[in-house]
């Protein structure tokens, strides 16, 4: 159930080498959803996730988040933030980069266990980070971003090359936390995904194409699923 917007965009516009990558778009992320952010690679979702988080150079329009413009100090302890590429140390433990991470934003040390539970890498913590499987390594990226249960969570595709199994409890923990009132954005260039999101932005070349529950998408577009659905809306805007 929403319990109003944690991110509202209005006229954003982000200009990279000269190109403007994100075209004047308008969208807003509520809270206690999970909203899906997909889009083919390279259409703009990694530089929107960038300017929610306060990281993104050349940025035009009004962005507000949790209350505050995007990037305000007073948001750092707020929000989780998953990158595509892992942002742990290699040669610390998992413990040891909780711990690490849990006393830079200032949370308690139960916290550590928690959140190693919550990524399913309980009886792993002892483990250094290089000795990790490539999926693992996500899982504890993932791990540090839930330390503080932050009001929301920004993650820049947390499922790609984890096994079925680990993506269908990782869905299960973005839905719980979106149940306690977090904003869940997750973005993904697997349609496939879209069906476990409460609503989606589907996005290309730096605009959405639409917005809205799944099944509100697919009724519009005449098809059964999303991925036909936002071809069949490409087709209709070219």
């Amino acid at each position: 159930m929403s319990v109003g917007p944690a991110v509202e965009a209005r006229d954003l516009r982000v200009t990279r080498g000269g190109h403007e990558v994100l075209h004047g778009i308008d969208f807003a992320v509520p809270g206690g959803e999970v909203t899906g952010l997909l889009g083919p690679s390279g259409c703009g979702k990694t530089t929107l996730m960038r300017v929610l988080v306060g990281v993104q150079a050349h940025v035009e329009g009004t962005v507000t988040v949790l209350g505050q413009p995007a990037g305000s100090r007073g948001l750092r302890s707020r929000i989780g933030y998953v990158t595509q590429a892992a942002s742990v140390y290699d040669d610390l433990s998992i413990v040891e980069n909780l711990a690490f991470f849990a006393r830079v934003l200032g949370v308690g040390r139960d916290e550590i266990h928690r959140c190693i539970e919550a990524v399913d890498l309980a009886g792993h913590g002892d483990q250094v980070v290089r000795n990790l499987s490539g999926g693992q390594r996500s899982r504890v990226n993932l791990a540090v971003a839930l330390l503080g249960e932050p009001d929301l969570l920004v993650l820049d595709e947390p499922t790609v090359g984890l096994d079925p199994v680990l993506r269908e409890s990782l869905w299960a923990t973005f839905h719980r936390l979106a149940d306690d009132g977090a904003a869940v954005l997750v973005s993904s260039h697997v349609m496939d995904e879209a069906e476990r999101c409460d609503r989606l932005l589907l996005m290309r070349d730096g605009a959405f194409l639409a917005e809205g529950a799944p099944a509100e998408i697919k009724q519009k577009a005449g098809v059964d699923d999303v991925e036909q659905a936002f071809l069949a809306i490409v087709r209709g805007a070219g």
